[in-house]
């Protein structure tokens, strides 16, 4: 029986970032749906684990780390498994503090800089349709005004890098997984497609192996 446990939603970026990186240690672990919509989250066994009702909850032996604030937390879980499971040789973070401080400003960027954009752009162009509603013209293309800065900055940074934060695979770009696959599904893909470096570095990681395994998962849940 799996001493891990992931508490949360297949359709929530947070939870999926966690799963890539739970993949990408190979690590065994339990997932535990939680039905926000009927208020699982609000129920009392939840609330012991997580006091602010929020995904993804992650149980490691008797350690819980718990999200108190959007998706902040999220980041935590994977920088504290990067650091605890980490192979060497295959580590997504760095042990040397001067590039792992590197690692740092990077997934501040995601946060601050590249998810809040696409984040707006995927409730305009995905999430909005399938209920039914129409997309806000103005905020999408606010969204994707910043969202290009944001990108631009990356296919200058990917000229000089074969990743965003060293030359090898980090935790910053397991954080961009979700988001990039769901920019994918939209005609927001114009905006990865038509900077070369960018193009490839997505494809790239959308790829691999351990994102191969997240998607199958929802595909399997999805389908049960």
């Amino acid at each position: 029986m799996a001493v891990r446990k992931l508490y949360g939603r297949l359709d929530s970026p947070d939870t999926l970032k966690v799963l890539a990186c739970l993949f990408e240690h190979q690590l065994d672990f339990q997932f535990v749906g939680v039905d926000t919509v009927t208020g699982d989250n609000r129920k009392k066994p939840f609330l012991e684990m997580s006091p602010f009702g929020q995904v993804p909850v992650f149980e490691d032996g008797g350690y819980t780390q718990f999200v108190k604030n959007l998706s902040a937390e999220c980041r935590g879980i994977i920088r504290s498994m990067g650091h605890q499971y980490g192979k060497k040789g295959e580590e997504l973070i760095f042990w040397n503090s001067r590039r792992q401080a590197v690692v740092s400003n990077w997934v501040e960027v995601e946060d601050h800089k590249f998810e809040p954009p696409a984040l707006e752009l995927i409730s305009e162009l995905l999430v909005k349709p399938r209920n039914g509603s129409a997309p806000d013209l103005a905020a999408m293309a606010k969204a994707e005004g910043e969202l290009s800065k944001v990108l631009n900055v990356y296919e200058a940074r990917l000229g000089e890098l074969k990743y965003l934060a060293a030359d090898k695979y980090t935790i910053v770009d397991v954080l961009h997984l979700p988001n990039l696959q769901s920019l994918m599904e939209t005609p927001a893909k114009k905006l990865i497609e038509s900077r070369p470096r960018v193009s490839e570095w997505c494809s790239e990681i959308l790829a691999r192996p351990a994102w191969a395994k997240v998607m199958e998962m929802k595909r399997l849940k999805g389908h049960a």
